[in-house]
């Protein structure tokens, strides 16, 4: 099946991107939106949409990648740590953002939430009885 998201063309070369690392299984790329300069994008090249979906030797490869990456970015871009996220929406294909960031930056956050009482308990419950 071919991959026909954004990073599936990346990956064949079919648009550019600023390539920091490519190897057999992965590439990571500055993302073109970046919310520092020095955001990197880390995709494994088989087009899993979901990080439950990915193998777990691969996705074991891409978070070794990942940790390899964060400590060139500290070096090479002097930055204080890497903000690592996973969001997914937005390219129907997992990616790790990894986002260069200084102690005093105001790391962009989402809203949260509270739980009634009881409701922490319960949610936790649901969740050990799943695994």
């Amino acid at each position: 099946m071919e991959n026909k998201t954004i990073f599936g063309k990346i990956i064949r070369g079919e648009i550019p991107a600023t390539k920091v690392y490519e190897d057999d299984l992965c590439l990571a790329f500055l993302d073109i939106n970046p919310i520092s300069k020095g955001h990197t994008l880390l995709i494994p090249k088989e087009p899993y949409v979901w990080m439950q979906d990915v193998p777990d030797e691969l996705l074991s490869a891409l978070c070794i990648q990942a940790k390899k990456l964060m400590k060139a970015m500290i070096a090479g871009l002097t930055c204080d740590y890497v903000q690592v996220t996973v969001v997914g929406k937005d390219v129907p294909h997992f990616h790790i953002h990894l986002i260069p960031q200084m102690r005093a930056d105001d790391i962009p956050g989402g809203t949260t939430s509270t739980y009634q009482e009881g409701e922490a308990e319960d949610f936790a419950e649901h969740i050990r009885r799943a695994i």
